[in-house]
């Protein structure tokens, strides 16, 4: 190895390779960094008061050319909470794209302003176009049914706070597993981590893409099983992931409505599960959980949104190179004690 490719490595760290990077899809990160992440998260939460200037001075630009609720306000929230400040809008018809603007000229000038995007676009690839049109951070927020990269960050946090590990264990998905983008992005990154058995829940009309199941079968020590009744095998599983089986994706409405209730959640289901199963929901529900549910310890649907939030604080303060005071990138933290949140 010569003396500069010896300096690159040495040089190079999952810290220090967040620094300015965009994050389209998951794959933009290593796993070293999706892990680093989640240490943040946890030491954030214990630490929220120590770590509340950490971005000082920094802004970032939340421009959703779709709505959103819990997105947008946790990417702002996020940046709020760790100092900084947030601009941006909450719908193309609040922009100059309303002008005929484009996308890109719309991101130049708002690079002037800030120090990092998010950006929420119904059209796929609208965040990698807009991450070539900036020299700066650039956080994909939902890309039509492309990607919700941080979805998955949150879903991955609750899974570590709940189970200590995001592998070793039995996952299941279940509702509209075609369309469900938060479901083959979550699928696609606990395989990179590997050890887990995906149980695949859905009806015929609804089933996991081709793609997706390609790549359980490239992952040596991954399983699945596809079935369409949930009762049957709830009680397998470590996590039960719902989703919304939805009306207009069907042709014929008595196929939908005689799956609808087969699909529901409710607390006869949840009698036959484990009592430790955690379950998950990206938000928002129609009426595939019922709230007699929300009182479960095991409803887990709520903490993700404050996961999420925590985890977009780790990665805004990363992609920006602002360090966490007292945290050590490399697993030795010098404040441990837990403070009073703020």
């Amino acid at each position: 190895m010569s003396l500069s490719a010896a300096q690159a490595s040495s040089n190079s760290s999952p810290s220090k390779d967040f620094i300015g990077k965009s994050v389209v899809t998951l794959d933009d990160l290593t796993t070293e960094q999706i892990e680093l992440l989640l240490r943040k998260a946890q030491y954030i939460d214990a630490n929220r008061k120590l770590v509340s200037h950490t971005c000082d001075g920094r802004i970032i630009a939340t421009l959703f050319y779709e709505p959103s609720t819990r997105t947008r306000l946790s990417f702002e929230t996020a940046m709020l909470r760790l100092g900084g400040q947030v601009i941006g809008f909450a719908g193309a018809q609040l922009a100059s794209v309303s002008k005929g603007e484009s996308i890109a000229d719309t991101l130049k000038t708002v690079e002037n302003f800030v120090d990092v995007m998010a950006i929420r676009h119904p059209k796929e690839g609208a965040a990698l176009v807009a991450s070539h049109a900036v020299n700066i951070p650039v956080i994909n927020a939902g890309d039509g049914g492309h990607m919700h990269p941080t979805q998955t960050l949150a879903d991955l946090c609750t899974l570590q706070s709940r189970f200590g590990r995001i592998n070793n264990l039995t996952v299941g998905l279940c509702g509209d597993l075609t369309f469900g983008r938060t479901v083959h992005s979550l699928i696609e990154t606990l395989c990179r981590f590997g050890n887990v058995n995906f149980v695949l829940i859905s009806p015929d009309e609804l089933k996991t893409p081709q793609y997706v199941i390609d790549r359980i079968n490239a992952t040596d020590n991954c399983t699945y099983v596809e079935v369409k009744d949930l009762v049957s095998v709830i009680g397998d599983l470590d996590v039960l992931y719902m989703t919304r089986v939805q009306q207009e994706r069907f042709f014929n409405e008595d196929d939908y409505l005689r799956l609808r209730d087969t699909y529901i959640l409710d607390e006869d289901k949840m009698r036959l599960a484990k009592k430790d199963m955690a379950v998950l929901h990206p938000l928002p529900r129609v009426n595939e959980i019922s709230v007699d549910v929300d009182n479960d310890p095991r409803a887990a649907y709520f903490e993700q949104v404050k996961n999420g939030m925590l985890m977009r604080m780790a990665l805004e303060c990363s992609v920006l190179g602002d360090e966490l005071p007292g945290f050590d990138p490399d697993g030795i933290d010098a404040v441990n004690t837990k403070e009073v949140a703020a």
